[in-house]
């Protein structure tokens, strides 16, 4: 059984500050948000609807590093499909 994954502190404060920007996205609100819950709760997972949002900020080059870092943990801890 693999260790669960939470959110980094750095990336916790990167969707920190995501979210109170008044500029940002609501896409990459939708990811840091994400983010943000799973900081200390490794039980929860991201849902599908929030890593497609996820992927989408991290392929848009206007996209903030800040975003982006928030993004792609909310992304990494979304569940990987089993083995078959």
């Amino acid at each position: 059984m693999t260790k669960p994954k939470v959110t980094s502190p750095k990336a916790a404060s990167s969707a920190s500050k995501t979210l109170t920007s008044a500029g940002t996205a609501p896409k990459s609100k939708t990811a840091a948000g994400s983010a943000l819950s799973q900081a200390k709760a490794p039980a929860k997972v991201t849902s599908s609807k929030a890593a497609s949002t996820a992927s989408k900020v991290l392929s848009d080059a206007r996209t903030s590093k800040d975003s982006k870092s928030a993004a792609g943990s909310a992304l990494a801890q979304k569940p990987g499909k089993g083995k078959k």
